[in-house]
Parts: C-alpha cells; structure tokens; sequence
C-alpha cells in the first residue's frame, strides 16, 4: 500500500511540475491611438489548455508595436511607434508577477521604428519611415545608451505610394550572431550586416546584399531551423521567397506564393514563423485575405504548401507559435483581438478553439518563461 501511494505521488507531482513548465508569459504590445489601451500588456498563458489569465499591464506607454525581451528575462526593450517623435523605451520585467518598471528612453535616430531585437550588449531598431538602423548599448541596470551607430539606407522602388523611398522593416540576427539581417521594403533588398557587439561605432559592417522581385517589398524573414535556408515574406504582391544562407552570402534557390490563384482583392503580408521543429512555416496575408498560409518546409529549402485559412479577424500584423508548438495565436490590429488556434503537430493544419483575447490594436506578441 505504502508504495503504490509513494508511485501516485510521484506520478502527481510530475503532472504537476510539466504543468508549470506549460505555462509562459505572454507579452502583448499594442497601438494607443485608435482605441483605450495602456501599451503593453502581461498574460500567463497555458500551452496545455490554451487559457489565459490577465496579470499585468504598462501605464501611458505610446505604440510600443514591437517588443524584445533579454536572454536574462529581466529586461523588455519596445519601439515607441510615433513618427518624428519616435523612441525605445527599456523597461525592468518581474516575470512572476509580469510587473513592467520603466527605466529610460532615447529617441529612435528614425521615424516610426517597426521592429527591435536585442542581446547581452546591444539593441537594434529598424526605422520604417526613417529608412533607416539605428544601434544603442546596454548599460548594467538595462537602460538603453545613446546611439552607437546609424545606418541611413537610400533609394526607392518601382510602387511610388509604397517604395517611395527606403522603408526598413526588419532587423533579425542569423542563428550564429555574426549577422544582423534587414529587410528593406522601399528599395526591395535584403541586407546583410556584419555584426560586432564591440565595435564602437561600426558595430554593424555590410557584407553583402540581395535583390528581390521588383515591387515586391520584402517585410519579414525567418530562419530554417538548421540555419542553411533564409525565406523572406513580401508585403507588397505575396511572394515568399527562399535563399540559401552560409557566412552572410544569400542566393535564391525557390519562389512561392501565400496569395491563392484566384485571389484579386488587396494583398498586405505580414508575418512569418517557423514551429520550433522546423517541419512547418506559417505566413499572415492581411488586406482583403486576412489569412495564415501553412507550408510544410524540406531539407532543400522548398516548401510544400498545406492550406490556407482564415485567422477568423482583421489585420492579422504579428502572431506566435507557443514554446511548446500546442498553439498559434494571431493578433488582429483592426478587430482587436487575439484569436488562438491548437496545432497539429503531424499535419501542421490549424484548429479553431473558440478563444480568444479581447485587447485594443495587438500588433506584437511574445512568449517568455515565467
């Protein structure tokens, strides 16, 4: 009797500890002019049930559309999305409680930062309007330091309203951190930068750039996960692009699509993810489509298309898989919500649950350990 009860104690607690182990934060950034919302907002989140629990939220924090969080989960770095007034604002995250304390603040070098990453000595920023990179250091207590480095991209692509001029619309570092990616949608390039943490003031050097389809605008990119493919997601006519990536050199290798054939409504793609086995690549079509194209990827960079369906909301602009890959959830800038979905991790096809978060203008999603 008295092992059978010490076996059921056993076999609870270990229930117990991978439920906890199941459950993250969810960092929530958010536009604040089109509707009440106080900028960042904190939820627990259950990758077993798919529930969430509201824990905590920033006070007057201006379009932080887009959020990094440091390796240490101490910090949170945000863009202050507000045209010539832009900034990064740094904040000091308690991930038990999700209580964000705001530390400082330094004008972005460009206008209307879109997208922010970070680690253990920089932060860097692309400039959508600004056309522009800017780099800030780390000091100990996590603020941000004044500019490091400014890199000012130049030229304009063929669709006068949306290439008028350079629009840099991602920075992303290559698995290895010897490389800061970054899509330009203005001119329809992909850079590549050299990256030194200490540099001074060269802290991002260019190595080589790539050219996409003319008028196609790329927006974001993601990494395969054995880090030999890059594929690139065009806003402008849908195209998705694959390269092959070694030592900061990209050649094209495929060309897809996650607009349908006989789709003639507005195309506006927008995001793009990778699940963390590395077997399916999920990208968002905004305009008119307001959809999730799910491809299954192969060991030559191709993918091989799944389904396409509707993220059930409008302006899907940013989602997330969750560390676990249980769930998909997809925030909608224009219906103010965030519809979650369960994954099938076999087929990689998407299932409506039912739930969803009601919040102002989500625009950026991020799960961290609590």
């Amino acid at each position: 009797m008295k092992k059978t009860y010490t076996f059921l104690l056993s076999i609870f607690a270990l229930i117990t500890i991978q439920a906890q182990e199941n459950k993250f934060n969810l960092l929530i950034g958010t536009y604040t002019n089109p509707c009440e919302s106080k900028g960042i907002y904190i939820y627990e989140f259950d990758a077993n049930t798919g529930y969430f629990n509201f824990k905590n939220a920033t006070e007057n924090v201006i379009n932080p559309s887009y959020l990094t969080v440091s390796n240490d989960n101490k910090f949170v770095y945000s863009v202050n999305e507000n045209g010539q007034k832009s900034t990064l604002s740094a904040f000091g995250f308690d991930s038990k409680t999700g209580k964000m304390d705001f530390i400082n603040s330094q004008d972005s070098k460009g206008a209307d930062p879109c997208y922010i990453i970070n680690d253990d000595k920089n932060v860097i920023a692309a400039n959508y309007s600004g056309g522009n990179i800017s780099v800030f250091g780390k000091n100990n207590d996590g603020s941000l330091t004044e500019t490091r480095q400014v890199i000012q991209h130049f030229g304009k692509g063929i669709n006068a309203k949306r290439q008028e001029k350079p629009h840099m619309h991602m920075v992303y570092f290559s698995p290895d951190k010897k490389y800061v990616l970054a899509n330009d949608l203005g001119t329809d390039k992909v850079y590549v930068y050299q990256y030194n943490p200490n540099g001074g003031n060269e802290i991002l050097k260019l190595k080589s750039s790539v050219d996409v389809k003319s008028g196609s605008g790329p927006r974001h990119l993601i990494f395969s996960k054995d880090g030999k493919f890059v594929y690139v997601l065009q806003e402008l006519d849908g195209a998705l692009t694959t390269f092959s990536y070694e030592n900061g050199i990209l050649k094209k290798v495929a060309e897809t699509s996650v607009v349908a054939k006989d789709f003639k409504g507005d195309i506006g793609c927008a995001d793009i993810h990778i699940s963390a086995d590395g077997k399916f690549l999920y990208a968002t079509n905004r305009g008119n489509a307001n959809d999730i194209s799910v491809f299954k990827t192969h060991k030559n960079g191709k993918l091989q298309f799944v389904e396409r369906t509707s993220t059930l909301g409008k302006g899907p602009r940013n989602f997330a898989i969750d560390p676990t890959g249980n769930f998909l959830l997809v925030a909608h800038q224009y219906t103010n919500d965030i519809v979650i979905f369960k994954r099938d991790k076999k087929t990689g096809r998407l299932i409506a649950t039912g739930k969803k978060i009601e919040l102002c203008s989500p625009v950026c999603l991020v799960f961290t350990k609590i």
